[in-house]
């Protein structure tokens, strides 16, 4: 009989750690939470062990998008090409990302940068270079970059394979974090982009689309902008617009109906 008293006070005594324990573990768990929604930018996405783009720590870097490189591409429609890369500009303008642009040599063969992307940022920084290649060999665009104090690099361009990649690998050799937004580049042929890919995930260069760039930024439809944003995926996902255009029709029917 005292045995058996015994087990039960044993038992007893371990639910009761158990309990306690575990309000301990849920009061943790709740401060760490009341904490992390205080935390700003980088220093929540790290408490909270996000990767995710963090567009307080991001510069956007539009490399040689220039009108006779375009003439090349063979790897992407030089009209997706662009759409793509007007939107990253959107994008920058309206949550108030730094953008630096580069060309090697305007006045050249390659020709002149479009013009829609200062059209739509318009706070970007042009820095032009003297002719190197690897836009990081220009002590110039180096120093704008680094002037801006972010760590965080989206890069796009032409070609992926020369324009983004040399960059690319320098800048991620130097810590930056690296992202290549594949779908605002573009190559001489698809088998140089899947080269060019295979090499960005070996050096852990992060290869992307500018669909996703957006989302990674955008993050949460409970924002000022979401309408402005909606906008961006209709322009980077053409179907996406139509699904927006079919459900505000069906809106508009439900609100003459109540009428």
């Amino acid at each position: 009989m005292k045995r058996f008293q015994s087990s039960k006070t044993v038992a007893s005594l371990s639910v009761l750690a158990l309990l306690v324990a575990g309000a301990l573990v849920s009061l943790s768990v709740g401060d760490r939470v009341n904490a992390q929604q205080k935390m700003p930018g980088a220093a929540k996405a790290a408490a909270t062990g996000s990767v995710l783009l963090d567009p307080a720590d991001t510069v956007m870097l539009f490399l040689d998008h220039q009108a006779g490189l375009f003439q090349t591409v063979k790897d992407i429609s030089v009209a997706e090409l662009r759409t793509n890369t007007i939107a990253l500009a959107k994008l920058a303008t309206l949550l108030k990302i730094p953008v630096i642009t580069t060309a090697s040599e305007p006045n050249g063969p390659n020709g002149p940068l479009m013009p829609e992307i200062h059209q739509f940022a318009p706070h970007a920084v042009f820095v032009p270079r003297k002719g190197e290649v690897s836009a990081w060999d220009n002590g110039d665009f180096v120093k704008a970059v680094r002037a801006t104090g972010k760590k965080t690099l989206i890069m796009s361009g032409v070609w992926t394979s020369v324009c983004v990649m040399f960059p690319a690998l320098d800048a991620k050799a130097e810590g930056f974090k690296v992202y290549a937004v594949i779908d605002a580049s573009g190559d001489p042929s698809e088998m140089v982009s899947r080269t060019t890919l295979a090499r960005f995930t070996q050096a852990g260069v992060i290869p992307t689309s500018a669909n996703a760039v957006l989302s990674e930024i955008h993050r949460t439809w409970n924002r000022p902008e979401a309408a402005e944003l909606a906008k961006l995926y209709a322009t980077v996902a053409p179907n996406y617009g139509a699904l927006i255009e079919s459900y505000q029709k069906a809106q508009d029917v439900i609100k003459q109906k109540k009428n």
